[in-house]
């Protein structure tokens, strides 16, 4: 007895692992940043509490928004095409059968096959088979706005609530190096997880996501202690 094989593909989750990256990365980064700059200015414990709480809850809102008109400017597209499919599937059904054999042929099918498979697959939902083969939109890629901008709004607010812990637990004289420090360690734990996630290579992810924090953390703290030095 023949026994079905099942897989789970790890390309269904990009959608919202992109987001869920993107925000929680974005949170470190440019929380710890914000506060290392401030820090580097000379300023006072306090003042570089409150300049990090509202750095977090501005990225949030500013990431929530990023991401919902991004994705709904590619949902509008997605369905305007899928739109002027149904229209011309009314009214060319014939020219849009040739069109999907010769997808089907160009992928390396004979014409005979590829036209019958053609025929098959649109008698089972032809508006699915145009919109998966012709136009590329398929249900796990599609485009999930409000998922997008929630994912990535939490996600920024919790990677960006890391930094702020190290501003409450550190001394004052070592918080910069205490926020840098620890706000590497967290970007390599969310490139490890990330990939580990989306079934990545580990190392190489991990590297490029520590690299860029740290040389944007570099460059504010920098910043910040010229602007500190000049004021």
């Amino acid at each position: 007895m023949s026994r079905l094989h099942s897989e789970s593909h790890l390309v269904s989750r990009i959608g919202w692992l992109r987001a869920a990256v993107l925000g929680a990365n974005d949170g470190i980064v440019s929380t710890a940043s914000l506060i290392m700059g401030v820090a580097s200015a000379s300023a006072g414990t306090s003042e570089i509490l409150v300049a990090g709480v509202a750095g977090l809850v501005a990225g949030a809102m500013s990431m929530a928004a990023g991401e919902y008109v991004s994705v709904s400017s590619q949902s509008d597209t997605e369905a305007a095409d899928l739109a002027r499919e149904r229209r011309e599937l009314a009214t060319q059904p014939e020219a849009e059968l040739d069109e999907l054999t010769e997808i089907y042929v160009g992928r390396g099918l004979t014409h005979d096959l590829a036209r019958q498979v053609a025929v098959q697959l649109t008698a089972h939902n032809v508006l699915d088979t145009h919109a998966r083969d012709e136009l590329g939109i398929v249900e796990h890629l599609s485009a999930r706005p409000v998922e997008a901008a929630l994912t990535s709004a939490v996600t920024f607010a919790v990677g960006a609530a890391l930094p702020l812990l190290m501003v409450v637990l550190s001394p004052a004289s070592i918080l910069v190096y205490a926020v840098a420090i620890a706000s590497l360690i967290f970007l390599a734990i969310l490139g490890a997880v990330g990939a580990r996630a989306g079934g990545a290579n580990v190392i190489k992810a991990t590297a490029r996501v520590t690299f860029w924090g740290a040389l944007a953390m570099s460059l504010t703290a920098g910043i910040g202690a010229l602007v500190g030095t000049v004021v």
